[in-house]
């Protein structure tokens, strides 16, 4: 066990004896240290409020940064609440019923993004909808024993994991996806992170700007014939979570020369709805690596 995991341990024992408030103050310590300590992760940030308020003022952006970093703490602070209690959180959600007749089918792809938290949406899903499948291809990263503790609670809800290493192999295993899709599950991918430098990706409008999304998840649903349902779990209030299924995406190109024009149509769908929920809740979009293409260069 490396530093990091026995720290997240031990504070999570001294949470259990005094109460969320003392795990809220140690994270938010935490919080303005990576502020002060890590400026690229703070440049990262800053860029990207300078494209979502572009009228605003440089101290406005490192602000709205340090809310970003902020915001992120209550991730964690409604995992242990939800791990600790089994309950305490409260949703609604908007479209659950689309997942359901998605189920009824071919399946359908979820496609996430880092905005809100997504281990709650995970296992929520799970109380909602009771006979949900669920598979969701996660990111691993080298030595972050904290997030596999997460990632375990999740494989406790019976949701099935597949980790992807950002250096190397595909994705997903594009075989064993569609199988679970036919069997009427669900397929979880993550629509805003671009996990290697030779990744297949597609151009698309955001904040004014191109930025390159990955193609898997459109690629999967093309194959697939299943439909993509953007999905987003945001933070409303002191836990109560907000869950939102789009319409379905349909990709589908009757000719070989047409696919390429459908799947970019749909991920400026994917696009438009991201732009739309950042702008809404603008501190809840948890992604500190390079997005814009100004940042990849």
């Amino acid at each position: 066990m490396n530093a990091y995991a026995l720290f997240y341990r031990i504070l999570t024992r001294l949470t259990r004896v005094s109460g969320l408030w003392f795990f809220s103050l140690i994270s938010g310590g935490i919080a303005v240290g990576y502020f002060l300590l890590f400026p690229k992760r703070v440049a990262v940030g800053i860029r990207f409020y300078q494209a979502l308020f572009p009228e605003k003022s440089r101290a406005y952006h490192r602000w709205c940064t340090f809310r970003q970093f902020l915001d992120f703490t209550h991730v964690f602070r409604d995992r242990m609440l939800l791990a600790e209690s089994g309950g305490g959180i409260t949703t609604t959600f908007d479209g659950w019923e689309r997942l359901r007749d998605a189920m009824a089918g071919s399946g359908g792809i979820l496609l996430m993004s880092h905005m809100g938290n997504w281990e709650v949406a995970a296992r929520l899903l799970k109380k909602t909808l009771p006979d949900l499948k669920l598979l969701l291809y996660m990111g691993v990263k080298q030595k972050e024993q904290i997030e596999g503790m997460q990632k375990r609670a999740v494989r406790q809800s019976d949701i099935r994991i597949v980790g992807v290493d950002a250096d190397g192999g595909s994705p997903f295993d594009i075989v064993d996806g569609i199988r679970f899709l036919r069997a009427g599950g669900l397929v979880s991918l993550t629509g805003d992170r671009v996990w290697q430098g030779e990744q297949r990706t597609i151009p698309v409008r955001f904040l004014g700007q191109t930025v390159h999304l990955p193609a898997a998840p459109y690629v999967l649903a093309m194959v697939a014939d299943s439909p993509i349902f953007v999905f987003f779990a945001v933070r409303i209030q002191k836990c109560h979570y907000r869950f939102c299924a789009s319409t379905p995406i349909i990709v589908q190109a009757t000719e070989r020369r047409q696919r390429e024009s459908a799947m970019a149509r749909a991920a400026q769908q994917y696009a438009d709805l991201l732009e739309d929920a950042v702008r809404r809740y603008p501190f809840q979009w948890h992604h500190f690596e390079p997005f814009l293409d100004a940042e990849r260069q």
